[in-house]
């Protein structure tokens, strides 16, 4: 019998993760099932009771489920404590639930590995103060940035959210409007603005010479973000299907204790994507 495993998540009929985790399994040649359910918030609890109970072995959960997942498990990961959000949960051999987020882990391998963007000594800003940007902080200071500032529309979430982090890099938050005057080397687009086709209010001359641009979401087309940065000279600008590989690899490995190959895969979605 295959292991089953499955992401969770409303809405969840374009997610590409059965395709990338089929893939990983064909590549290391792993006996499982992986498939998309779609799982509203207030049928989560349910819903992960019965897959485990019927010989699930480990769950992706994407948006509206990672904090109620955080709550789910029985023991976090520190990057999963720190995000207060989980994407990943995997049955121990005690029965027990353990608890991870890999959103912030794939962001660096895209970032530093696929791309070659140094995050030591950087001026990092990222975009938006919810749950996406609470998960890719921890992994993105392991790196020891110059400085890290968060932009929000509300501007108290994002200083109350760099407060959280603080003590171990400079780390500032604030509104858009106190972007003006100040330069980036990397600026990381962790809004929804992308998946309504709009852009986060920013300034001119806010990318520093040769900086890049990445925005968390993906889409057949360049996002708004991506496109600024096109038009601002990024020295690359960059959307997130390379995070989603990444994140999922991570996600495997906690799994299968295999490391897939993510090259092979990300360039068969860049194709797919080119063809549509």
């Amino acid at each position: 019998m295959k292991n089953r495993y499955a992401v969770f998540g409303h809405p969840i009929k374009h997610s590409k993760s059965p395709l990338i985790h089929q893939a990983f399994a064909e590549q290391t040649l792993q006996t499982m099932s992986y498939e998309a359910q779609d799982v509203p918030a207030d049928q989560f609890e349910t819903a992960v009771k019965d897959f485990f109970n019927h010989g699930g072995k480990g769950l992706n959960c994407t948006i509206p489920l990672k904090e109620l997942a955080c709550l789910k498990a029985d023991i976090l990961s520190p990057r999963a404590q720190a995000a207060k959000a989980v994407n990943t949960l995997a049955l121990q051999e005690d029965g027990m639930i353990f608890g991870d987020n890999t959103d912030g882990i794939g962001l660096v391998r895209d970032l530093t590995i696929n791309h070659g963007i140094l995050l030591d000594n950087a001026r990092i800003l990222i975009l938006g103060a919810g749950g996406a940007c609470r998960g890719i902080i921890r992994p993105l200071m392991d790196h020891h940035p110059q400085s890290l500032f968060i932009a929000n529309r509300t501007a108290s979430k994002a200083v109350t959210l760099a407060e959280e982090f603080s003590g171990l890099i400079a780390i500032k938050g604030g509104s858009f409007d106190q972007l003006s005057g100040r330069q980036f080397d990397l600026i990381i687009n962790a809004t929804a603005a992308s998946l309504s086709n709009d852009l986060p209010p920013l300034p001119a001359g806010l990318l520093a010479d040769n900086g890049n641009c990445y925005d968390l979401a993906y889409a057949n087309e360049p996002t708004p973000f991506v496109q600024w940065g096109k038009i601002n000279n990024a020295g690359k600008s960059l959307d997130g299907l390379g995070m989603l590989v990444e994140q999922a690899a991570e996600a495997f490995f906690i799994w299968r204790g295999v490391k897939p190959d993510t090259q092979p895969v990300i360039t068969r979605l860049r194709n797919a994507h080119a063809m549509t």
